[in-house]
Order: C-alpha cells, then structure tokens, then sequence
C-alpha cells in the first residue's frame, strides 16, 4: 500500500463517508472554494491506479466506490508514523501521546481501561 497525497486521502475521505459516488457526488462534499471538476476526476483516476479505488460503469458514467477501507489505510499510517517516529516501539508512542500531549486524567484513565481490557483479552485466548 502507497501513502495517499492531502488531496487524495480528502477524495477517499469524502469516498469512506459516501460510500459510492460520481465526480460530481465527490465534489459536492467538498468545503468551498470546491476543487475544479477535472481536478477531482484525475484524482480519483490516479487513485484507481493505485488500487485504492475502483468503478462501476452506469450508462456512459463510472461510480466510483473505496477499495482500501478507512480502518485498512488507519493501519498502514500508523504503522508508517510508528516506523518512523517511534522506532517501531509502541512504548515510546504511548510515552509520547500520555506525555507530550494535552491527555486529561479522565482520558488517560479510558485508555488505561480500553488496555486492561485488551490485555485481558489476550490473556483468555489460548
């Protein structure tokens, strides 16, 4: 899987939220001022060539629809943000985000249990 550019992770975005969609559906989600009609279609272009879009042709159009899963591109990024800014630790992720950040004590406390919860998890399983 390749890195998305700004402007084709705010295509596959709109794409995620929408489901399927036209050019012109695509551009319609878009904040003003909206992107030219022709810029919006060479993107999803190249994101089809990338695979991470695919068509369905209607008539003399195509409706585009998401072939990467929003939680599938999620993965991959952090992954990539792991590699490259935490020497593939989570530790030092964690570490990072609990102290670096503006965390509350409630916030830290849910991911303290959304962790003991996993972690019980994986204890149970054989």
């Amino acid at each position: 899987m390749k890195e998305l550019t700004r402007a084709e992770e705010q295509i596959m975005q709109i794409l995620w939220k929408i489901g399927r969609g036209y050019v012109n559906d695509i551009l319609e989600h878009f904040p003003e001022p909206k992107p030219a009609y022709n810029t919006v279609s060479t993107i999803v272009r190249i994101l089809e060539k990338k695979e991470f879009v695919d068509h369905e042709t209607v008539g003399k159009a195509h409706r585009y629809y998401p072939r990467v899963s929003k939680r599938e591109y999620a993965r991959f990024t952090m992954k990539q943000m792991l590699n490259g800014y935490f020497s593939n630790s989570y530790r030092q992720m964690v570490s990072f985000f609990t102290s670096d950040q503006d965390l509350t004590l409630s916030e830290m406390e849910e991911i303290r249990q959304l962790m003991d919860q996993q972690i019980n998890e994986k204890k149970q399983k054989p």
